[in-house]
């Protein structure tokens, strides 16, 4: 892949990583929730999350999943419910944090991996992204090379990403004034995620 190729599709995946979406609360909630660690290891599986379809991309299954409206319709409501399940758990009254306060961690590191990954594993208009997005780059000699490369480069920006974003949020004044205000964060987490939710059903 020529540097200037490659130079638009990293572009255009920053634009996208920054874009915010359920993904950015889903690691936020880990990050304040857990510690930076957990942020980070959410990061990752949401990064491992993307590039799965990435991958599905380039050997050509994305096409499956968009002429397909019964597999495309059967993810979307399991992202539907995944997420309404993540908002349950942040509106219900009495949070798991508010009661550990600040000396204990609420959620596992797998927790915090396993819900990154599904967050946007369950996300079916990924793979209509990369369709539209890879179309730009694969050609019918494309090597293997070339293919990782992008590949790589999707999930590698989400990783630094959302990484960075957990390393800032977990600075000591600012996550301890999260913290203070766990039960506000938590209905504000609760609904946007129902606003995703909607969003998606729709």
């Amino acid at each position: 892949m020529e540097l200037a190729a490659w130079l638009s599709l990293a572009t255009v995946c920053v634009f996208g990583a920054m874009t915010p979406g359920p993904s950015l609360i889903v690691i936020l909630k880990h990050t304040i929730g857990g510690s930076r660690l957990h942020g980070i290891l959410a990061s990752l599986g949401q990064a491992l999350g993307v590039a799965s379809y990435a991958t599905l991309t380039v050997l050509g299954l994305a096409v499956v999943i968009e002429q397909s409206p019964m597999l495309f319709n059967a993810i979307r409501y399991i992202s539907i419910v995944f997420i309404l399940y993540l908002a349950y758990q942040s509106l219900t009254a009495k949070s798991a944090l508010g009661r550990l306060g600040h000396d204990k961690i609420s959620v596992t590191l797998w927790q915090s991996f396993r819900e990154g990954l599904m967050i946007a594993f369950v996300n079916p208009k990924l793979a209509i992204f990369f369709l539209a997005l890879f179309s730009q780059f694969i050609t019918t000699d494309a090597s293997f090379v070339q293919n990782a490369v992008m590949v790589l480069t999707v999930g590698g920006i989400d990783l630094l990403w959302y990484s960075i974003l957990a390393c800032l949020m977990s600075t000591p004044a600012l996550i301890n004034r999260l913290r203070d205000n766990i039960n506000v964060v938590e209905k504000i987490t609760g609904v946007a995620l129902l606003t995703v939710a909607a969003r998606v059903a729709l």
